[in-house]
């Protein structure tokens, strides 16, 4: 099990699985045997389909039904393995789950994971409810998409914001060593997260803004300041260390 740390430079995996269940357009709903696509979240995420709550104390309820909802976070940018993390919620519901039902859900809450390429996280419902939503996630696919078909050329530029890594036996400096597509992947109240494609691989690469994002808005500045440090490395014609 993978144990996220707190910290102020990327989300926790409680973070991230609150964003993934607001922001959602879909999930599968595994229940009595049978697979339900849910494809009308209507702008509410999961949350807005299922009602979460805490195990029942005590007598006086009757046989329940086990119920698993999957979730998959796909980067809104074409990148190279667009997948980037998958969320399970598991729980009993009062009675069999109704796919064409108009009400929501009410499940009682069993157990969260996260499963991304660092490994598996698990979150209680108690974290999640004490979790403040992040600004960013129901607005992220089209900051990115923006930045991605409008300001383009912006993207090399933030590339000087990466720090050199050794490879090979040599420390080869970013964007002259050999990376031959970077896009963003990724954008939260902690910073953006750009992909760096090689021939055979990629990773990513957090470039932190100096703050957190408190608000949708405030997230333009902090891009610009990100940007406005690109372009004085660049001018000094030093990458930072």
């Amino acid at each position: 099990m993978r144990r996220t740390p707190t910290r102020s430079s990327a989300p926790t995996a409680v973070e991230r699985v609150r964003s993934i269940l607001a922001a959602a357009h879909s999930m599968t709903v595994v229940c009595d045997g049978r697979y339900a696509e849910v494809r009308r979240l209507d702008g509410a995420g999961a949350m807005g389909h299922f009602h979460l709550h805490a195990p029942f104390e005590g007598g006086g309820v009757g046989a329940r039904t086990p119920v698993r909802l999957e979730l998959t976070d796909i980067a809104p940018t074409p990148v190279r393995d667009r997948l980037r993390a998958r969320v399970t919620l598991t729980g009993l519901l009062a009675e069999p789950y109704d796919p064409d039902s108009a009400e929501s859900t009410c499940m009682e809450f069993g157990q969260g994971m996260l499963e991304d390429a660092s490994g598996r996280s698990y979150v209680t419902l108690h974290e999640l409810e004490a979790t403040e939503l992040d600004p960013l996630a129901t607005s992220e696919a089209g900051m990115l998409t923006h930045l991605v078909d409008e300001h383009a050329e912006l993207v090399p530029l933030l590339l000087r914001l990466v720090r050199p890594f050794p490879d090979g036996g040599e420390l080869r400096a970013l964007p002259d060593g050999g990376v031959l597509r970077a896009l963003p992947v990724g954008v939260d109240r902690y910073g953006l997260t750009l992909r760096l494609e090689y021939t055979r691989t990629h990773r990513d690469v957090r470039l932190p803004f100096k703050t957190p994002v408190r608000h949708v808005d405030h997230v333009g500045p902090q891009i610009h300041a990100l940007l406005s440090e690109a372009r004085r490395i660049s001018h000094t014609g030093r990458l930072l260390t």
